[in-house]
């Protein structure tokens, strides 16, 4: 069994796993850039250890500074998170050179599902349909336009190492081309390191849904069903539920034995997620395999009661999988929202700055798992995003009422948010009928203008910030790092005496 693991990330998916490595016994290790050295993964872990600076290059994705923190506090693994390091398979190829166990599939399968095309070969060769597109990946501008022009307008630019959205590019006119490519090529080197792109046909308002996929080494694999990721913007997805509202029980079982060839295919380990996009007549293809933890793996968590996490890291320690998948079942319907220190009156420019003030909501079927605290310094060198909510029902409607409420007792202060956005896409009437393609957002938001605030959390979380700065004012700096406690973060309080 792993002893300690070393988590390459930082943020709320650090803090995730880090409660995971709590309650399987083990040592859990924080690795932290300058800018993140009062986080909270950094508290809550049993040891931090330092990058240095605070660009992602020089810390979180530079692989001698991660493989040398493990090697430093003999941690036995590592696990990734999502981003950064998580599907990059020359990182996977160096942890088993280093005799480290890497928390996802192995450097071949990796480097095979983030090759973009050699996937899409792969899976057509499984009987698995996917979307006219390039044979082949190039960041060769004059190579990539003659490929456009074969494919057809529109288009998607997309990045052939990695996902998440980065370097991806609707094209809907000859004009926007050459613009798109390079500004693809720029972000994808940016955010993976490599410059690559491939093209493939954009489907008019499609659903985007994936399956949640586990396999262990002995080749036993299950899916644990679908989750609907439509809502997005910039191509990053903010709202996901399941089940998809759009699936029947045919398509649903039709698009998991899929997902199982895919996986199968390539000879895939540990998590992973199939995507799919399904056309306005039902039809799916093949999207793309994210081999990594994904954002959105709390909700599939909430309905079937299977702990991603956990059966991450029993895989990789070696286990048989107990899990079978006739014993795998949805119960009720998860949503969840992403939380991102973004204006979205400012077209959703990034936020930085101090949080002054947070109040999570609570409540019957409500989870949050959150990076941030009063206080917590947003940097601009990373993603923005915060938190995540969750909400759970018995079935969609009392979900989506549950996720409505919390979004309105969810106060975070000093930054902005689009909390006010993703409350009034909860409430759209498409929403609400289940409408939910990838052009929701550009369809029925266009622009977004901020409600006055209209409920108790918001104006009592107003009439606190005063105080707060107040108090933290007269308090002293914290000096170094020190294990995050609520008592130490309540603000001061003593016992009294009873008389």
């Amino acid at each position: 069994m792993i002893r300690k693991i070393l988590i390459a990330n930082r943020g709320e998916i650090a803090v995730r796993l880090i409660r995971a490595c709590r309650e399987l016994g083990i040592s859990s290790v924080a690795v932290f850039s300058e800018a993140d050295a009062r986080s909270l993964h950094v508290q809550m872990a049993d040891e931090a250890i330092p990058l240095g600076p605070s660009p992602p290059l020089q810390s979180y994705l530079d692989m001698d500074k991660i493989i040398a923190a493990a090697k430093r506090v003999s941690a036995d693994a590592i696990h990734p998170g999502y981003g950064f390091l998580a599907e990059n398979a020359d990182f996977v190829r160096r942890c088993e050179e280093e005799g480290i166990v890497f928390i996802g599939p192995s450097s071949a399968a990796m480097a095979l599902v983030g090759d973009k095309v050699e996937a899409r070969r792969t899976v057509e060769r499984a009987g698995v349909p996917t979307i006219p597109g390039m044979n082949t990946k190039s960041s060769d501008l004059d190579f990539l336009e003659r490929q456009a022009r074969a494919i057809g307008l529109p288009l998607l630019v997309k990045a052939s190492a990695g996902g998440g959205g980065k370097g991806m590019r609707l094209v809907r006119s000859s004009a926007e081309l050459r613009p798109a490519l390079e500004a693809g090529i720029r972000e994808a080197t940016a955010a993976f390191g490599d410059g690559s792109l491939y093209l493939e046909r954009y489907l008019e308002e499609p659903h985007h849904v994936e399956f949640q996929v586990l396999a262990d080494h002995r080749g036993h694999a299950i899916h644990l069903f679908e989750r609907e990721c439509s809502i997005q913007r910039r191509y990053q997805k903010i709202v996901e539920e399941t089940p998809s509202p759009v699936l029947s029980n045919e398509l649903r079982a039709e698009m998991g034995e899929a997902a199982l060839r895919v996986i199968k295919a390539c000879s895939y380990t540990n998590a992973g997620t199939v995507e799919f996009l399904v056309d306005r007549d039902g039809r799916y293809y093949f999207l793309e395999v994210n081999a990594r933890i994904q954002v959105e793996h709390p909700i599939t968590e909430l309905v079937t009661g299977v702990d991603l996490v956990r059966q991450q890291i029993l895989i990789a320690s070696g286990q048989k999988m107990r899990l079978r998948q006739g014993e795998i079942r949805q119960r009720g319907h998860a949503i969840e929202c992403r939380i991102y220190a973004e204006d979205p009156e400012q077209d959703f420019l990034p936020s930085f700055g101090k949080i002054l003030l947070v109040r999570e909501p609570c409540g019957p079927g409500i989870r949050n798992d959150s990076g941030i605290y009063s206080g917590f310094e947003v940097s601009m060198h990373y993603d923005p995003l915060l938190a995540k909510l969750i909400a759970w029902g018995e079935d969609r409607e009392q979900a989506r009422l549950r996720m409505r409420a919390a979004l309105a007792e969810y106060a975070i202060l000093g930054i902005r948010t689009q909390i006010p956005f993703l409350r009034a896409v909860i409430e759209h009437p498409a929403f609400i009928a289940g409408q939910t393609t990838t052009d929701f957002v550009a369809r029925y938001f266009p622009v977004f203008r901020m409600p006055a605030p209209s409920t108790w959390a918001e104006e009592a979380a107003l009439a606190a910030v005063a105080i707060v700065e107040f108090e933290r004012a007269q308090a002293p700096p914290a000096e170094g790092r020190r294990r995050f406690s609520p008592w130490l973060d309540l603000g001061s309080w003593e016992i009294g005496q009873r008389h």
